[in-house]
């Protein structure tokens, strides 16, 4: 997971020097953000996951954000106001705080608890792999969610299961892989969503598609369900 969180990391450093004022104030994909509020978030969680790992490795708990989230929506608005140079420079050190930090962790220390949904080190790395690869496809600078590796895909696909439909039983099938996944149980109807890995785990995750959707339920088609909220 490391290494995938580098390599998201490197193709974000290198769309850095080819900001400019009028790119990060266009609009990225989430309503109402533009990509300086994408990129202000992913310097923020970068450097809070990075918290809960220096922390944990003093045996330490701590929050993720000093005063929670509307701390963490202050900043976000605030670090969207600065110019595309110290945007840059700021999501850049954040990087460099995040790959020092988990640098640090060793083999041993992955089950050590952090504050973060009261879980554990890999809890807070597999949080920063996520959000990082997400909103790097949000800020609308170079890769999207077709270029999501199967590794994520799988990931989103299990992490989000709590946005399946409860009365529904929910079948994904990959077109373009052997893979389907099943939400549910019993005699709720049965609806299948079906087309390419990337596909599927970008609507699971709220974004667009890149390819269309397929849904069918018993004898027809149909629209595809209003998935719930994100866990």
């Amino acid at each position: 997971m490391r290494e995938a969180i580098e390599a998201a990391g490197q193709r974000l450093r290198a769309l850095l020097p080819g900001l400019t004022d009028a790119v990060t104030r266009e609009p990225s994909e989430l309503p109402g953000w533009s990509r300086a509020h994408v990129l202000s978030h992913i310097e923020g969680i970068g450097l809070a996951m990075a918290r809960q790992a220096r922390y944990a490795l003093r045996g330490e708990l701590v929050e993720p954000y000093d005063g929670g989230r509307p701390a963490r929506a202050a900043a976000i608005e605030a670090g969207a106001l600065r110019d595309a140079a110290a945007l840059a420079g700021a999501v850049a050190a954040a990087l460099d705080e995040a790959s020092a930090a988990w640098a640090a962790v060793g083999p041993a220390d992955w089950s050590r608890p952090v504050r973060y949904r009261d879980g554990d080190l890999r809890t807070a790395l597999t949080c920063w792999w996520r959000e990082l690869e997400i909103h790097l496809a949000d800020a609308r600078l170079g890769p999207g969610p077709q270029d999501w590796p199967p590794e994520l895909c799988h990931h989103l696909l299990d992490y989000l299961a709590p946005r399946a439909p409860h009365d529904l039983t929910l079948i994904l099938a990959a077109t373009d892989t052997e893979f389907s996944r099943r939400y549910g149980a019993g005699a709720a109807p049965e609806v299948t969503v079906r087309g390419r890995l990337t596909d599927l785990a970008a609507w699971m995750a709220g974004r667009a598609p890149r390819h269309p959707l397929d849904c069918l339920r018993p004898g027809a088609g149909s629209a595809l369900p209003e998935l719930l909220d994100w866990p």
